[in-house]
C-alpha cells in the first residue's frame, strides 16, 4: 500500500518539477522578446533622430515597448521595468531638449499601454492600435510638460524669452507635429505586428 501511495506523491512533485521549468523557460522568453523588440525600437529611434533635425523628435521606441508589454501581458511592476529600459534607451538616443524627461514620460507611457490593453483586449480587435495611441500621447505629453516645466523654472535668459502664450504655442506645435504623427504612425505600426506576432509566439510557447 506504501508504495504506490509514494508514487502517487512523487508524481505532482515531477510534474511541479516540469512546470517550473516551463514557466521559467517562458519568464526568459519574454525577456528575449522585449530585448529584441527594444532593439528595434532603439534602431528606429536612432533612424528618426538623424532625419528630424527638433528638440523634440519622434519617439519609435514606444511601439515597440508597446509591443512588448502587449505580447507578454506583464505585471505592472514589470511594465514599469520595461518603460524604464525604453527611457534609457530613448534618453541616450537624443538630441531633443531635456533627454532625462524619458525616464519618466517612458514608464508613464509603459504603465498607460498596459493598462488600456488590459480593460480592452477582450472587447475590441483594435486593442492594440488603441493602446499603442493612448501610450503615445501619454508619453509624449508628459515629455513636452517636463519640458515646460524645465523652461519656467530655469533661471535668466532662458526663463525671460518665453512668456505663457509662447509656452502655450509650444505646446500646440508639439502635439501637432510630433506627438499625434507619432501616435498615428506607432498605431497603425502596432496594430500591423500585433497579430502576427502573436501567432507565432503562442506557436513558439505550444
Amino acid at each position: 500500500m506504501n508504495g504506490p501511495g509514494k508514487d502517487a506523491d512523487a508524481a505532482p512533485e515531477h510534474l511541479n518539477i516540469t512546470n517550473n521549468t516551463q514557466r521559467n523557460t517562458m519568464k526568459s522568453q519574454d525577456i528575449a522578446i522585449v530585448g529584441i523588440l527594444l532593439a528595434v525600437g532603439a534602431i528606429a529611434r536612432l533612424i528618426a533622430t538623424a532625419l528630424v533635425p527638433s528638440p523634440i523628435v519622434p519617439n519609435f521606441v514606444i511601439v515597440f515597448y508597446c509591443l512588448a508589454i502587449m505580447l507578454i501581458a506583464p505585471r505592472f511592476k514589470e511594465a514599469l521595468g520595461i518603460g524604464i529600459v525604453g527611457g534609457i534607451i530613448s534618453a541616450l538616443i537624443s538630441h531633443s531638449l531635456f533627454p532625462p524627461a524619458n525616464l519618466i514620460s517612458e514608464p508613464i507611457g509603459a504603465l498607460v499601454c498596459l493598462a488600456v490593453f488590459l480593460a480592452l483586449k477582450e472587447k475590441m480587435k483594435v486593442a492594440p492600435a488603441v493602446s499603442t495611441l493612448i501610450a503615445t500621447v501619454a508619453s509624449g505629453i508628459t515629455f513636452v510638460l517636463i519640458v515646460m516645466v524645465l523652461v519656467m523654472v530655469a533661471p535668466g535668459m532662458l526663463y525671460k524669452a518665453f512668456t505663457a502664450s509662447s509656452l502655450y504655442a509650444f505646446f500646440t506645435m508639439m502635439v501637432i507635429t510630433i506627438i499625434l504623427p507619432t501616435a498615428i504612425l506607432n498605431t497603425i505600426v502596432a496594430q500591423i505586428l500585433y497579430l502576427p506576432a502573436a501567432r507565432v509566439l503562442s506557436r513558439g510557447r505550444a
